[in-house]
């Protein structure tokens, strides 16, 4: 029952972001633009590469210009449309994370708008200089990037396996694309506590229908064109709105062991909930 509570719990925070939203319209105009920016060059990357990747092709396989006509232009076709197919999926996967890291310095004024609109104070800072929030930032999702292709290269490989491949393997598909979604759009709110990754991901498994019943809507819903970019800003104030819960609710100490740029320093504000370690918390 807890898990389906939670489950209720997130999917309730992703339609609270997007009304907080819109009762900000202005803010949701500005916040909207990194997403914009993100999708221009999306576009134009996979327009030269649909003009282009003919020559390019033929650049990699000069070994087939001995073929006869059928069979070269088989082979490169079919490279050609697994090249392009290739790069639609990792622009697809990839979107998110690009957008938060171009729309830092919006998104950070955002999700600081919605603490302060939620508790009348302003949010805590991490103290960080904003270039090396983009760095770590950058890294982060590199990393995060890496964790997702740990899971998606197994489950695009079983989804070859009759059966199989056509029932379980695209639920999975979701449920773990959809806590990475949440991961990434929390990343705002727990970088400025200054929480280190390994960290936020024990957080986010603690409550893990939490994160999916955020997430996985979420990821349903990126998948219509254009979708994204309208609720981008939403989901940053969701999931800002959903740390907030998790952090009251489920209170930790940070790792020693993880990364020094991410311990709070002498001054820093606190995670809400004192030193306790991940534990599961009253449902919300």
């Amino acid at each position: 029952m807890r898990g389906l509570r939670d489950l209720w719990t997130g999917l309730r925070f992703a339609a609270e972001g997007q009304r907080w939203i819109a009762r900000h319209g202005r803010l949701w105009a500005w916040s909207a633009i990194p997403a914009l920016i993100t999708l221009a060059g999306y576009v134009v990357a996979l327009t030269a590469l649909l003009l282009w990747g003919g020559h390019l092709i033929g650049w990699l396989t000069p070994f087939a210009s001995t073929w006869p006509g059928f069979w070269r232009e088989l082979l490169r076709w079919t490279l050609r449309v697994l090249l392009f197919g290739g790069v639609l999926l990792l622009a697809v996967v990839s979107f998110t994370a690009v957008t938060l890291v171009v729309g830092q310095p919006f998104y950070e004024t955002l999700s600081g708008r919605v603490e302060t609109s939620e508790s009348g104070t302003p949010p805590p800072r991490s103290g960080l200089p904003m270039w090396r929030e983009l760095l770590l930032g950058v890294r982060e999702s590199a990393a995060l990037l890496l964790r997702m292709a740990a899971f998606g290269v197994p489950l695009f490989l079983l989804g070859f396996v009759p059966l199989l491949g056509q029932t379980a393997v695209p639920v999975a598909g979701f449920c773990v694309s959809g806590f990475f979604l949440t991961h990434e759009l929390t990343m705002v709110a727990f970088q400025r506590r200054r929480i280190p990754l390994r960290d936020r991901l024990r957080l986010l498994r603690s409550r893990l229908g939490l994160a999916l019943g955020f997430g996985v809507p979420l990821v349903l819903l990126f998948l219509v064109p254009f979708v994204a970019v309208v609720a981008m800003p939403g989901a940053v104030a969701g999931a800002t709105l959903l740390a907030r819960d998790l952090l009251e609710q489920s209170p930790f100490t940070p790792d020693p062991d993880a990364d020094p740029d991410r311990r709070p320093g002498p001054g820093d504000a606190p995670a809400p909930g004192g030193d306790r370690t991940p534990q599961d918390g009253p449902t919300a």
